[in-house]
């Protein structure tokens, strides 16, 4: 029996939930592997961490675990979506295309992954599984199931 377009309809929002926090997960250890050292360090430190302030790498490494948290919460999830996203074109754009026009000739891969991927997640919100679908302010209005 096929697989009927409304079974993946209803499965949409958790699927994108399920989504949003693997990513968020993803890119949040990126973060902490640059600030504190941790699975394995920042890359190409072996094992180290980057400079406090250092330019870009530090700013970088705090909008990794900032926005990586956010969007994994589901919490402000749009925003730091595309901050996150913003921060890897400047990523591999800056960083990673002057060694080769294609990802695969600048181990910009990653880096283009994710701005795509948070682009997305801009545009499709948080899905289901969200903090910031529980908390909200007083008196605002609540947020209405997709579907």
């Amino acid at each position: 029996m096929p697989l009927r377009s409304s079974t993946f309809d209803k499965a949409s929002p958790v699927a994108i939930g399920v989504f949003r926090i693997v990513i968020g997960l993803l890119f949040a250890s990126h973060g902490a592997a640059s600030l504190f050292g941790i699975f394995g360090g920042a890359v190409g430190t072996h094992g180290g961490t980057v400079a406090t302030g250092a330019w870009p790498s530090w700013y970088a490494a705090v909008i990794q675990l900032v926005c990586g948290l956010l969007v994994m919460a589901g919490v402000f999830t749009r925003v730091a979506a595309i901050l996150a996203s913003g921060s890897m074109a400047y990523a591999y754009f800056v960083v990673h295309q002057p060694d080769g026009l294609l990802p695969l000739q600048n181990h910009g891969e990653s880096s283009a992954l994710f701005c795509w991927t948070f682009l997305l997640l801009a545009f499709t919100g948080p899905g289901a599984l969200a903090l910031g679908s529980v908390v909200r302010r007083p008196g605002s209005a609540p947020v209405p199931a997709a579907g």
